[in-house]
């Protein structure tokens, strides 16, 4: 369920995306009523790739409080400052060395080895700050 979401009045309203069978069910609920879709995986796949789209597109056009932390202190779902989104999966650190697992807007994964101390500009904060 995300809350946190207006509709178009300004009032709250809250999504819930759930499996529905062979299909992604998403429900849009708020004041004014709700509404129900149903999708294939691969549609729900190129929505949350056009949502995230549309968020970096937002962040750039809003104020981006940049932070910087060691490699070893990256966590999941913090995203990487630069021209690409790249979104942290995975951390794991053995000794002075960060093994980052990133995914990129597209969706493709890769891991990458940093020294735990280097300096990594993020833009946003996986706990959402």
């Amino acid at each position: 369920m995300v809350s946190g979401v207006e509709d178009v009045e300004g009032r709250g309203a809250v999504l819930e995306v759930d499996p529905a069978g062979a299909r992604v069910g998403i429900r849009a609920a708020g004041p004014a009523g709700g509404v129900s879709l149903f999708c294939t995986p691969e549609r729900a796949r190129e929505l949350a790739a056009e949502l995230l789209h549309a968020a970096d597109e937002a962040d750039r056009a809003g104020t981006v409080r940049l932070v910087t932390v060691q490699a070893c202190e990256l966590r999941r779902g913090d995203v990487r400052d630069g021209e690409r989104t790249m979104t942290v999966e995975a951390v794991r650190v053995d000794g002075a060395t960060a093994q980052i697992t990133w995914r990129s807007g597209a969706g493709r994964s890769w891991t990458q080895g940093y020294d735990a101390a280097a300096a990594i500009t993020l833009r946003r904060r996986g706990d959402g700050s």
